[in-house]
């Protein structure tokens, strides 16, 4: 893949971006946490971005999921099975995983917007990239305690639910980092607009909850934001759920 969809953000910590969806890579030594896996066929990108900084997908100690949709859940139950590698996320995204039911936006909602600009397009690379593929995880774990993980960069579960029910970012307090996922983005195919925001108002199963869940992001302590789309955000959480706030109003 491309040097240039690697970017290393802290000692250790990358952000990767695949065809439409980022991922990110935090290592520990031969070892690492994998924090989303992008779409189904992103998963020789994501092979490729593991060899890259030294990592052997055997090796992955964890995939921590921020929510079930395809676009992030491409290549974990691969992972899981080819590996054993445990696939955690909030008990209550447990069940989408499973796919025993699917919140996303459906294909009567993108034909409706289809008018907007780069609706169409986003929509027929999403296809290809297997958007619609029947692809569960068949065992997904849920975080097994309170507090940070015991994974290569202790990352901090924090719950954002609205855009999925169980959506959950990520904080790496010793980095000053926090993983964001689709509760704030820095970007879509989809929007207008750049910088921290939040997704178009189709993708979400409650836009007015993913608002209120910003909450619950504004007073950690990072000033790096690692998105689910988009470039990385270098500013203050704070700052950037003000920014977002403000486009939301507009």
């Amino acid at each position: 893949m491309p040097n240039d969809s690697i970017v290393e953000v802290g000692s250790d910590v990358y952000l990767v971006a695949g065809s439409s969806t980022n991922w990110v890579i935090v290592k520990d030594g031969g070892t690492a946490t994998l924090v989303d896996t992008g779409y189904p066929r992103d998963r020789e990108r994501l092979l490729a971005s593991l060899a890259a900084v030294g990592v052997a997908p055997g090796a992955v100690a964890a995939v921590l999921i921020t929510h079930a949709h395809n676009d992030h859940i491409g290549a974990a139950e691969y992972l899981r099975r080819t590996h054993g590698t445990p696939v955690l996320m909030h008990e209550a995204e447990l069940a989408h995983a499973r796919r025993e039911f699917l919140h996303q936006v459906s294909v009567g909602q993108v034909l409706a917007n289809g008018w907007r600009p780069g609706v169409l397009p986003w929509a027929v690379h999403a296809l290809r990239a297997g958007g619609t593929a029947h692809i569960p995880v068949i065992e997904p774990q849920a975080f097994p305690g309170e507090g940070r993980l015991d994974v290569p960069g202790r990352p901090l579960p924090v719950l954002t639910p609205g855009h999925t029910d169980g959506h959950c970012a990520y904080h790496l307090a010793d980095a000053g980092i926090l993983i964001t996922g689709d509760a704030l983005v820095s970007g879509h195919p989809t929007a207008r607009r750049r910088g921290p925001q939040l997704l178009p108002r189709m993708f979400h199963r409650d836009r007015a909850r993913a608002l209120d869940s910003l909450t619950a992001l504004e007073g950690l302590d990072a000033d790096v934001l690692l998105p689910g789309h988009g470039p990385l955000i270098g500013t203050a959480v704070a700052t950037a759920v003000e920014h977002a706030r403000e486009l939301a109003a507009s």
